[in-house]
C-alpha cells in the first residue's frame, strides 16, 4: 500500500508560481510511476502530468506544456510538481497519484493523495 501525502497548495496571483509536493510513505517509491491530476469545481478530475520511476521520461497535459514540471527525488520518496505563469483557470485540487505501471497514469493509477487546493487569483 502506498500512502501520498500533498503539500504545497496555497493562494497565488495570476502569473505567479508554486511548487507542489508529495511524500510516498512506501519504500519500494522509486519502483512507481508518479502523477498528477486536478480537480475544479463542477468539472470531472483531469490528467497534468507523469514521470516514470527513473524520472527519464514526464508527459504533460496540452495545457501545461511548458508552463508546468514534474520531477522527483527517488531519496526522499518525494514528486514535485512545479507550476509557473499559473492563471485563474488552474484552480483546482490538486492530487498526486501513483502506480506500479507509467501507462496506467493517463487515466489514474492505483493510489491517490487526499489533495491540495490551488487557488489563482486574478
Amino acid at each position: 500500500q502506498v500512502q501520498l501525502v500533498e503539500s504545497g497548495g496555497g493562494l497565488v496571483q495570476a502569473g505567479g508560481s508554486l511548487r507542489l509536493s508529495c511524500a510516498a510513505s512506501e519504500r519500494t517509491f522509486s519502483s512507481h510511476a508518479m502523477g498528477w491530476f486536478r480537480q475544479a469545481p463542477g468539472k470531472e478530475r483531469e490528467f497534468v502530468a507523469a514521470i516514470n520511476w527513473t524520472g527519464g521520461s514526464t508527459y504533460y497535459a496540452d495545457f501545461v506544456k511548458g508552463r508546468f514540471t514534474i520531477s522527483r527525488d527517488n531519496a526522499k520518496n518525494t514528486v514535485y510538481l512545479q507550476m509557473n505563469s499559473l492563471k485563474p483557470a488552474d484552480t483546482a485540487v490538486y492530487y498526486c497519484n501513483a502506480d506500479r505501471l507509467y501507462s496506467h497514469l493517463l487515466r489514474g493509477g492505483d493510489y491517490w493523495g487526499q489533495g491540495t487546493q490551488v487557488t489563482v487569483s486574478s
